[in-house]
């Protein structure tokens, strides 16, 4: 305080020091004085007033605690009381225990006797109860049943009321009373449901029979479900314990049965023969069998239970896992064919066709037809894999030997056989398509992707049968040149070979026309192409009739444009009755090969005959040699015209083409009289034949042996400048005519 002091008269000091450091100052000393002293008094008053509250509030607090004093002696005066006055009570106390002992007794007793009835029945009521169960009165079993249960339920909740139901929270004499008089209880339970499951597993033969035992077992099953939802409730709202043997949750296992029943009825069936000839009847068994079942189901035990129970679903459910299994198992076995395409189509086809008949009964099971299928999407893909694998061995041993047979037919000493409209042909033909169509045909009944993949495989075997075909034709080819008289008909098998690949080739566009469009570019390897193979082994065909016919003209070419053929005799007629053979024989040949033969044919004749002049090359010495040649030109021009004309003319083709024509270009070209007009003679043989060059116009010139030097060097300089590239579409002739050398001439004898 005396600090306080101390620092409020320096504080003021120090503040009137200030204020009154100046005289002007001094005039408001009143002024300072009376404000300050009224300040001191505002001060003085609210300490004053502060000061009398803090006191009247301990005054308050001394008047409460003055009172709790108070209370709390009154408080301990009475409890003194009351412990005198219980510790002269303790007797009491003893004598209410008993008291207590003997009314728990007494409860007891009033227990015993209202049960005795009940206990005394509970023997002849489990008698009479397996008397019904056995009897399948199972409606009445039930009921007596849920009596004993009952009594059972009230007599423990009566001896542990506070424990529940529970029999873990009885004594043990407890316990021992309840199990000697409720033991048979829980047997009476098993007994029921098994002779309920039994009604359930074989309720597909009782339906048709009598449904009633049935019905009972679905009654039952509801009133068990809902005992099991009320003691559920219970047990959560009010914390007691279930009953023994609950939840019995018999409604799952009424459709677990119901399952294993369909499951067994299915094995008795699928246990039948199923292998070889009898896997058909068999699949058609088990169609029969579950059609029927299905039928039951929907038309009689469906309306036997709730509507919540969906039977057909349940019964859908069971026999397409059954049937996934079987089917498994079955396609797990070395199959064959037959038997292979007997599952497919009874899985694709025959069963899906089935139940679309039954489609009103089964429209609300529709999703759960495509979740449980019969065989999954991967197991048909592996089973059409093994069915093309053994119809893929077929194909090549009847390819094979078809091709055997075909070789064999070459060797005959006869002619081929021909078709009704006169066309050389043979077996092969025939067998390759029959075997082909058959197979798509076979495959189409179980479904356009398996067919697709058949003709693909039939592609590529055909391809590989032409392949072979056409080695067989080389060495046919080779064995004629090496004994030509061993074989009289090799010309005419030769044909009947082209004609039977355009047999082929007409059957391999069907083959393909029959493939869907989604499926012409998927293939495991290179696509096929028979048609390819077909191409090179007509070719190959066309080569061998052309070098035959080379061998049959070949005794008579060199003597053609020779100075004894000029003089002597003329070899032409004996050419003309080849050529006219040849061409009657190639009418046998279908078209439009029958074309292409009879056009390289006019190539190679006119080939051969340019070779053997160019080959020979003689020169006319004399006008009367220049006409003679002229007019046996002429003549074989026009004998082997005739020939092609009649021929083809009796065929009714008119060829656009005409090779022979140089025949006559070149007789025109050797009878010009005026040496003079050669340049505009072969100007209009280049431009016909741009291929012609320089060698062969030497040689044509050397032929007419009147040529000046002057006006060969102009003939050739003209055809030089003249020289042009091949327009499209050309067949050259003079390309593949080498010309000879011409002879040395020597100046010594």
């Amino acid at each position: 305080v005396e600090q306080a002091e101390c620092l409020a008269r320096g504080a003021a000091l120090k503040w009137a020091s200030g204020v009154f450091c100046r005289p002007e100052h001094l005039e408001h000393l009143t002024q300072y004085k009376k404000r300050e002293s009224q300040r001191i008094n505002r001060v003085h008053t609210r300490l004053k007033s502060m000061v009398q509250s803090y006191l009247e509030g301990v005054g308050w607090g001394l008047e409460q605690l003055q009172e709790a004093g108070a209370v709390l002696m009154q408080v301990s005066q009475a409890l003194k009381k009351t412990g005198l006055e219980a510790s002269h009570s303790t007797d009491g106390v003893r004598s209410l225990e008993k008291l207590r002992e003997v009314s728990v007794h007494h409860r007891l007793l009033l227990t015993a006797v209202s049960n005795l009835p009940r206990l005394y029945s509970v023997r002849r009521m489990v008698l009479e109860t397996e008397r019904l169960v056995e009897s399948r009165r199972l409606l009445e079993a039930h009921a007596h049943l849920m009596d004993l249960e009952q009594w059972q339920d009230e007599i423990l909740w009566q001896l542990c009321p506070d424990a529940g139901m529970a029999t873990s929270a009885l004594s043990s004499e407890d316990q021992e009373l309840v199990a000697k008089y409720f033991s048979g209880v829980g047997k009476l339970v098993d007994a029921l449901g098994k002779e309920m499951w039994a009604v359930v597993s074989s309720a597909l033969v009782l339906a048709q029979q009598n449904p009633t035992p049935f019905v009972s077992a679905v009654r039952i099953v509801e009133r068990e479900e809902a005992m099991d939802r009320v003691l559920l409730e219970e047990r959560d709202k009010n914390s007691r314990s279930l009953p023994p043997q609950r939840p019995r949750c018999w409604r799952a296992s009424f459709f677990q049965v119901f399952e294993e029943g369909v499951s067994a009825r299915f094995r008795s069936v699928s246990f039948m023969q199923t292998r070889g000839p009898g896997l058909a009847g068999h699949l058609s068994a088990l169609q029969h069998g579950i059609m029927a079942d299905l039928a039951t189901v929907c038309h009689l035990l469906e309306h036997c239970v709730p509507s919540h129970y969906q039977l057909t679903g349940a019964y859908l459910r069971a026999i397409h896992q059954c049937l996934h299994n079987h089917l498994a198992q079955v396609s797990s076995w070395e199959l064959e064919s037959g038997e292979i395409f007997a599952v497919l189509n009874w899985v694709l086809h025959i069963y899906n066709r089935t139940l679309k008949k039954m489609r009103t009964m089964l429209a609300p099971y529709e999703d759960m037809e495509s979740k449980y299928e019969v065989l999954s999407a991967k197991l048909i893909c592996n089973v059409r894999g093994t069915y093309l694998v053994l119809p893929t061995g077929s194909v090549q041993k009847w390819m094979y030997r078809a091709l055997q047979v075909e070789l064999q037919d070459w060797q005959r000493d006869q002619e081929p056989d021909t078709d009704h409209e006169g066309f050389y042909q043979t077996s092969l033909p025939t067998i390759i398509t029959q075997m082909l169509e058959e197979n798509a045909r076979v495959a189409l009944m179980i479904g356009e992707a398996l067919r697709d993949q058949t003709i693909q495989m039939g592609l590529y075997e055909m391809e590989k049968l032409l392949n072979r075909f056409r080695e067989a034709l080389v060495e046919f080819g080779k064995q004629h040149h090496r004994l030509p008289s061993n074989n009289k008909f090799h010309l005419h098998y030769l044909l009947a070979s082209i004609s039977n690949c355009i047999i082929l080739k007409k059957s391999t566009e069907s083959l393909q026309q029959q493939q869907s469009s989604c499926s012409m570019g998927q293939f495991f390897q290179t696509p096929p192409n028979p048609l390819a193979a077909l191409d090179r082994a007509v070719r190959k065909a066309c080569s061998l009739v052309m070098d035959q016919l080379l061998l049959d003209l070949q005794p008579f070419l060199p003597s053609l444009l020779t100075r004894p053929w000029l003089v002597q005799g003329d070899p032409t007629p004996k050419l003309c009755r080849i050529l006219e053979c040849h061409l009657e024989l190639y009418g046998r040949v279908r078209p439009p090969c029958r074309q292409v033969a009879t056009l390289l044919f006019k190539y190679l004749y006119m080939e051969d005959y340019i070779r053997s002049l160019w080959k020979n090359r003689f020169q006319l010495n004399s006008i009367l040699q220049s006409k003679l040649c002229l007019v046996k030109q002429c003549r074989n021009y026009e004998c082997v015209r005739i020939i092609f004309t009649l021929v083809l003319a009796g065929e009714g083709v008119i060829p656009d083409i005409n090779p022979l024509a140089l025949l006559s270009v070149l007789a025109d070209f050797v009878q010009l009289k005026d040496p003079a007009m050669l340049t505009l003679e072969v100007s209009g043989l280049a431009s016909k034949y741009p291929d012609i060059s320089e060698e062969h116009v030497s040689v044509l010139l050397d032929i007419r042996g009147d040529v000046s030097r002057d006006i060969r060097w102009a003939v050739l300089d003209l055809l030089e400048q003249s020289a042009s590239p091949l327009p499209v579409g050309y067949r050259p002739i003079f390309t593949d005519i080498l010309v000879p050398p011409a002879p040395m001439t020597f100046c010594f004898p």
